[in-house]
């Protein structure tokens, strides 16, 4: 029977349950955060949804890596792509009711609200995306033996409504409570041994993951700033995002699946995969904190190219 637990175990952990303290008490204190402003009248229940929507998107983005891991610990990389396709779509229905609430909210407050009050509710959005990556990263080393298990089943009994009906009827709670753990402490000391990517891969990696971010939001704040443009603005996020679909689909992906490959064939050890992983979750929470930095100039270049054509 495969192995499922090695990546992110640490030796002498204590139960399941204990072992997600540290993540819930990240959600915890970022509802707190969010209801002392909601009392203090800064933040309202549809920015809480918006944010809310914003954490899972990112969260599950995140969790992305831990399907290849899953599928290198199984010899299934296929099965495990085509069973987190499921998350995926959580991710893209969240998806596409972010861009209208982020719409209504521009739309109904642009005479009523003053153009930092606006960019404040953009930059709380972009905090929720640096939170979800570190749940995500937090919730990695559970989240591949989950995926690892659903996938050994998938194999027996290949059909999707069986395995949904186990997830949460017969065990598969259970089980997740079991095989919760926090990452391993060496995947952090390893860092200065081996980066696992080069560091071209890593750089582009931030910068990808920081335009994808921003792209949408931005969009929609330069119709604030320039409300003339607003319509045509928001169809240019297309501008950014495409951008960073480019660097992740040209050099990024590929170079993972590449890796991974190379796992299962036995060039490389698993240990430098995972040293990957860690450099790749990494860089994406860099790209989520640069995109707090690249908001206003990006909603400025869409206002400009809004203007010029």
């Amino acid at each position: 029977m495969l192995n499922c637990t090695r990546f992110g175990q640490v030796a002498g952990a204590p139960a399941g349950a204990v072992r997600m303290r540290a993540f819930l008490a990240l959600s915890v204190c970022y509802v707190v955060v969010l209801n002392s402003h909601a009392r203090q009248g800064h933040v309202d229940t549809q920015l809480l949804l918006i944010c809310f929507l914003t954490f899972v998107i990112h969260l599950i983005g995140t969790l992305a890596y831990s399907v290849r891991i899953a599928g290198v610990r199984t010899r299934r990389i296929a099965v495990s792509l085509a069973l987190f396709s499921i998350l995926m779509l959580v991710s893209r229905t969240s998806n596409s009711f972010l861009g209208p609430f982020l719409a209504k909210r521009v739309e109904s407050n642009l005479d009523t609200l003053a153009n930092h009050a606006l960019l404040g509710d953009f930059r709380w959005l972009l905090v929720s995306a640096s939170l979800a990556t570190i749940a995500g990263a937090l919730l990695i080393p559970t989240f591949q033996r989950v995926f690892c298990r659903a996938v050994l089943h998938f194999q027996v009994h290949r059909s999707m409504p069986k395995l949904i009906m186990h997830g949460f009827f017969k065990g598969g709670l259970s089980y997740v409570k079991d095989a919760a753990s926090m990452p391993a402490a060496r995947n952090l000391t390893e860092l200065r041994a081996r980066h696992g990517v080069s560091g071209r891969i890593t750089v582009l990696n931030v910068g990808a993951t920081a335009l994808w971010t921003v792209g949408v939001f931005a969009a929609l704040y330069a119709g604030v700033l320039d409300p003339s443009v607003r319509v045509t603005s928001s169809t240019l996020s297309s501008i950014i995002n495409g951008g960073a679909t480019i660097m992740m689909a040209v050099f990024i992906d590929p170079h993972m699946s590449g890796m991974t490959d190379d796992v299962v064939e036995g060039k490389i050890g698993e240990g430098q995969f995972r040293q990957a992983v860690v450099w790749l979750v990494g860089s994406r929470l860099a790209g989520t904190l640069a995109a707090q930095v690249l908001l206003l100039p990006a909603a400025m270049l869409i206002v400009a190219v809004a203007h010029f054509i």
